[in-house]
């Protein structure tokens, strides 16, 4: 087999695994830019950007933005959209200021076994053995981060807090994307990807019309000295990966796409010492030795 014949045949699990490393780039980016921007207001404006620069992109490919198709399926993405997008990213950006890059990549964990098991209940998906261990190994190797003492404490309810909107983010995320695949597998993938990110802007839109620090949430995104944080990380974040994302998701199975997904916990540990100047001790250096052998094993398996 060719190396042009491996990439197709691995298409999907090659950009599971690209998507991990550039939404481990945006959220080192959110991280920054969450120090200054309120959750919700981040995660709008991430969403707004995409759509403008989704909109173009998709008529530069000459996509349709209003394709002809049931009813029911734009309603299914719009939903995705609200929860996955709109509910789910809000809660992510805040257990990412609660709990910081580190504890919240190993609550991000908890991703891949909600959509392995949501893809087993709705969608009839399955793991060979060798996935199966893969997938196994990249979850350990998140999990053996925790059983290392933090230099940086924090206080008990921050920490239950960080964890809570962590489990629920990733909760909301999972159902999100699953309940969407259906429909992504028989529809054209950025007007999936757009309505999902409208389906996320309407839902914030609601919420901030009756939330009583609206003004303050908006003015935190445009006073902000972290602008350019919050730019970057909205295009890698918003944009960049989720195309990405959902491409990886159409062409391969969404629970070996999730288990790829997960390595973002790794490449985020990474990063984080690179750039936020975290360390990396021989628990982390084992931990992402394991991550990287479970990708691996999923994407080859």
């Amino acid at each position: 087999m060719g190396m042009a014949d491996f990439i197709n045949s691995r298409l999907g699990e090659i950009l599971a695994l690209t998507t991990a490393i550039i939404w481990a780039s945006a959220v080192i980016l959110f991280k920054k830019s969450g120090e200054k921007v309120h959750p919700i207001g981040l995660n709008q404006f991430k969403n707004i950007l995409a759509i403008l620069l989704l909109v173009p992109t998709m008529l530069i490919m000459s996509r349709s933005l209003l394709p002809e198709v049931a009813t029911s399926d734009y309603l299914i993405l719009m939903a995705s959209g609200a929860l996955g997008i709109g509910i789910a990213d809000t809660m992510f950006f805040h257990s990412l200021n609660l709990l910081g890059a580190g504890r919240s990549s190993i609550v991000d964990c908890l991703y891949s076994p909600f959509i392995i098991g949501l893809s087993f209940l709705w969608l009839g998906e399955s793991l060979n053995v060798m996935q199966g261990i893969g997938a196994l190994l990249i979850i350990s190797a998140v999990l053996a981060i925790t059983g290392e003492r933090d230099e940086q404490s924090i206080g008990r309810r921050q920490l239950l807090l960080g964890v809570m909107w962590g489990v629920l983010a990733m909760a909301a995320m999972a159902v999100g994307i699953v309940m969407a695949k259906p429909v992504l597998d028989r529809s054209e993938l950025l007007w999936v990807t757009l309505t999902r990110l409208i389906g996320g802007v309407v839902v914030l839109f609601i919420f901030l019309s009756v939330h009583p620090r609206r003004k303050a949430i908006l003015g935190s995104i445009i006073a902000s000295s972290h602008r350019t944080y919050t730019f970057a990380g909205s295009f890698i974040g918003g944009y960049l990966s989720m195309i990405i994302w959902l491409a990886g998701m159409k062409f391969t199975q969404a629970s070996t796409a999730a288990a790829l997904n997960q390595t973002s916990s790794i490449f985020i540990f990474i990063l984080a010492a690179l750039f936020l100047k975290e360390r990396i001790t021989l628990i982390r250096f084992g931990a992402i030795s394991l991550g990287i052998i479970g990708a691996l094993l999923v994407g080859l398996g």
